[in-house]
């Protein structure tokens, strides 16, 4: 008895060094200028990609490859997925998110029809299965877009598309397309300012200096408030990643910006 209780013991004391010895969870983010990192000198532009950060345990990490301007046909011609492939393993957790720059029909380096979007979402999924990652639909977050005081759908054809195309290979959707835009509507046309790039040129935002007006990208408080809505739908999704992600926390859920990406 004293043997296998000896043993026992061993093989626990082992078990936290082969934990700390464990490759990291990791997060891959496919998406457009909404999610992306951005460089101190263009605050208070933020990524909902960013932020997510304040959401996730220690042993998690953001892949962020999120960047601007791009649609699912410029991401993949770009070779930006094929970067993906290469660096995906399994246990990973890929999230795609397009729709912004895929609508662009008078930018024909960025349009995609409705049918190659569907088609391109399923060249994504592929490769997260290849690599044994598991992949995770987003619909296109939502813009400050009221018409008599309704806040408008964003991008509803690319919208379903998405949902048309998690539904057909039964991969995880997170409706971020829904929840952000319930969440401006609820703030109405005036307080959802504060969550994008509505700044004048005596506001002193640093990137700005001439002030900027733009209801498509978040400033700091809106990108915190956007990431709470994936880490929402990422806990709620019941896939591996779910129990290292953390909804509301203090970081995501503040009413007054940080002055830069701190989870502080």
């Amino acid at each position: 008895m004293k043997l296998i209780l000896g043993a026992v013991l061993a093989a626990a004391a082992i078990l936290p060094a082969m934990a700390a010895d464990a490759p990291p969870m990791r997060i891959f983010i496919a998406s457009d200028s909404t999610a992306q990192d951005y460089k101190p000198d263009r605050y208070p532009q933020t990524g909902w990609g960013t932020m997510l950060r304040c959401a996730v345990t220690g042993n998690v990490e953001i892949e962020n490859r999120a960047i601007g301007g791009r649609s699912t046909n410029s991401f993949i011609r770009e070779g930006r997925l094929d970067k993906i492939a290469a660096d995906l393993h399994k246990g990973d957790t890929l999230l795609i998110q397009f729709g912004h720059n895929d609508q662009s029909i008078d930018k024909p380096e960025r349009y995609t029809s409705v049918p190659q979007y569907k088609a391109n979402l399923l060249r994504f999924i592929a490769v997260a299965k290849k690599a044994g990652a598991r992949a995770v639909i987003l619909t296109p977050v939502a813009r400050r877009d009221f018409k008599n005081g309704v806040e408008q759908q964003t991008y509803p054809a690319y919208a379903n598309a998405a949902r048309a195309v998690a539904r057909q290979t039964h991969t995880p959707l997170l409706d971020l397309g829904k929840m952000s835009e319930a969440m401006v509507q609820a703030m109405g046309p005036d307080r959802a300012k504060a969550y994008y790039l509505q700044f004048d040129g005596a506001d002193g935002a640093p990137g700005y200096p001439n002030g900027v007006h733009d209801n498509t990208h978040f400033s700091e408080l809106g990108a915190r408030h956007m990431a709470d809505l994936v880490a929402v739908g990422l806990h709620d999704l019941n896939l591996p990643i779910s129990r290292y992600v953390t909804p509301h926390p203090p970081a995501l859920t503040r009413t007054t910006p940080a002055g830069g990406p701190s989870c502080d």
